[in-house]
């Protein structure tokens, strides 16, 4: 039974993935136009505004088996939503601030999916081991990512340190999202509490920084937001990207090791060049294919119950 979840949660951080994948392309989109903290506020605001029935109808339906009934299960709740809301946060606003500085897509993917070798390192602190399979797959993974990503020299600019230091906050976020699991805390709930935060905390530099300092600025920001290609940007990031992907990570993260779980979502970026080839018609060169393939056979070698093999 504990194999089956295991499989099935698996799958639900491999489409997380596939959403996170497609994103890339719309948050460099988006903040051109409206600034890069508004555009990180609105959509966390939109992906906890759309969790809000979700839990309605979970609750309804008699489907929230996690749901907080003492005040103790509901201050577990709360703080893992802020610990959560505070990661995502600045893990985002690093991130998108360093799109926006110049950081390419590919680079971008490439920098923040480094949470993979954060991630089995930073679990020891918290006594979460990993096989030998997996560690190898990390660095097979981070091979992969590099065939992937960087096409030419690489060199560490100041816009790229940003996007690198977002991937330990994304380390920090898929370890906080495992502690907080162990203690049965209901996901969706916890992932709406996150975006609500996210969007408090963004919100800040946003009204600073895109906005000057003027909230008569806030009626032309908002319809520059939801209008022309900002739009498309603005829904896909908050409604699938925030609402979805993040929930999914959630609840795909439980009974899966973090470091295993890091590697599934690390996908992202074979699927962000694989959509770029589906929708944009971009031409995926021999490097990308063989990164590609060296990625998934580096998730499959993560997915060997060796546990089994030992024993037999």
């Amino acid at each position: 039974m504990a194999g089956s979840k295991s499989t099935r949660n698996s799958i639900i951080l491999v489409l997380a993935a596939l959403i996170w994948g497609i994103a890339f392309v719309a948050q460099s989109e988006g903040d051109d136009v409206i600034g890069p903290y508004a555009f990180t506020s609105i959509r966390y605001l939109i992906g906890g505004v759309v969790l809000l029935p979700v839990i309605a109808i979970l609750d309804k339906t008699g489907l929230s088996a996690e749901k907080p009934k003492t005040k103790a299960e509901k201050k577990t709740l709360l703080i893992g939503g802020l610990c959560c809301g505070i990661c995502v946060a600045f893990a985002s606003i690093l991130q998108q601030v360093g799109i926006y500085l110049g950081t390419s897509a590919g680079k971008a993917g490439f920098l923040t999916a480094c949470y993979i070798i954060l991630v089995p390192i930073l679990g020891i602190l918290f006594k979460r081991k990993c096989g030998i399979n997996v560690w190898i797959s990390v660095i097979i993974a981070i091979i992969g990512l590099y065939l992937l990503c960087i096409k030419g020299g690489f060199t560490i600019e100041k816009s790229d340190m940003l996007v690198l230091a977002c991937s330990l906050l994304y380390a920090c976020h898929i370890l906080t999202i495992d502690h907080f699991l162990l203690k049965n805390v209901h996901p969706v709930r916890m992932a709406c509490l996150q975006f609500f935060v996210c969007s408090l905390i963004a919100w800040l530099p946003a009204f600073f920084v895109d906005m000057g300092a003027d909230i008569t600025r806030l009626p032309s920001l908002l319809a520059a937001a939801f209008s022309g290609k900002a739009l498309v940007a603005i829904l896909y990031t908050g409604v699938m990207s925030s609402g979805v992907a993040y929930t999914l990570q959630i609840v795909g993260q439980k009974d899966v090791n973090p470091t295993v779980a890091s590697l599934l979502m690390s996908l992202e970026s074979v699927f962000s060049v694989i959509g770029g080839w589906l929708i944009l018609h971009d031409v995926l060169s021999v490097r990308e294919l063989l990164g590609c393939g060296i990625m998934f056979c580096a998730i499959v070698l993560s997915q060997l119950p060796t546990e089994k093999l030992k024993k037999q």
